[in-house]
């Protein structure tokens, strides 16, 4: 399989090249799987998601939650170093300087996971979003991040992600190897059209509490929801990833569901949900953008 890579590519001074992990593209700063093996041990909650499926968006909830709503740290510390990538090379050791509950985020498949994990006291959030949403999301951010080389158009990104052409691999197969753990009482699904009404978003957290064991009075959840508002997101540099783009501008862009109705035509939809028919077939789910 073949990645289209920007060889220029560096950031913290690092350059970043792509290996076949599994069969999944990763960069080479990939932690093995006998070094994953240790988070079961070190971690309490984290997020795990696809890129571009709502990361950012779930690393400020379970920031502030664990901040008991104080907006203190999120406007501080940026969200890489409060919540590490385990999948880059530093992201176990850097979340080992704070004390438990840690949190920590992965992008990564299930098969890139040791099983010892699930069975772990860990407990893992997977966040899911509208896929056509997300092609138009990693679309932009692979033209802002330059880990890539400029996708020539959205039709041809199109392609390759509904071929799996894509970091970390096809969306489908992440979503079903995943959605097949659901019963594990250790793993919480939840999308990022459960929060994009600011009402639906107080029930969200509130469920995340209780899925961690959480408790927040009222006042605690309300700043939450008030501080992982679309507005207060994109306002915020810390949490914005202006401060990794090259081209300076942040990653929160417009915070909204079903806007890939302004960037994909009829055909380009239809395309698209062939081919999401033929894999979500037999997962027995609905989703919110059904």
């Amino acid at each position: 399989m073949h990645w289209d890579l920007n060889p220029e590519f560096q950031w913290r001074g690092r350059l970043w090249e792509l290996w076949d992990s599994y069969g999944i593209a990763t960069h080479s700063a990939m932690l093995q799987k006998s070094t994953l093996a240790s988070v079961h041990g070190q971690v309490v909650s984290g997020p795990l998601t696809l890129s571009s499926l709502g990361t950012n968006w779930m690393l400020e909830i379970l920031s502030l939650i664990r901040s008991d709503g104080d907006p203190g740290w999120v406007c501080s510390v940026l969200n890489w170093d409060r919540v590490p990538w385990v999948e880059y090379g530093p992201g176990l050791e850097a979340a080992r300087k704070y004390p438990p509950p840690r949190l920590l985020c992965f992008h990564l498949p299930v098969q890139l996971f040791p099983k010892s994990l699930q069975r772990s006291k860990a407990k893992i959030i997977y966040t899911l979003r509208c896929p056509k949403d997300v092609v138009v999301s990693l679309y932009h951010f692979s033209r802002i991040v330059r880990l890539f080389k400029d996708p020539d158009s959205l039709d041809c990104f199109l392609e390759d992600f509904l071929s799996g052409n894509v970091l970390y691999g096809s969306w489908f197969h992440h979503v079903t190897g995943w959605m097949g753990l659901k019963a594990n009482k250790n793993i919480f699904s939840i999308t990022y059209e459960d929060g994009c009404l600011p009402q639906d978003l107080q029930g969200s957290v509130r469920r995340i509490c209780h899925f961690l064991g959480k408790e927040l009075s009222e006042e605690q959840v309300a700043a939450v929801v008030e501080n992982v508002s679309f507005q207060s997101m994109k306002g915020n540099k810390i949490s914005n990833f202006s401060q990794m783009s090259d081209k300076g501008c942040g990653l929160v862009v417009r915070g909204i569901c079903g806007d890939w109705r302004n960037h994909l035509s009829e055909a380009q939809s239809q395309r698209f949900d062939t081919v999401f028919r033929e894999w979500m077939q037999g997962l027995g789910m609905t989703f919110p953008w059904d």
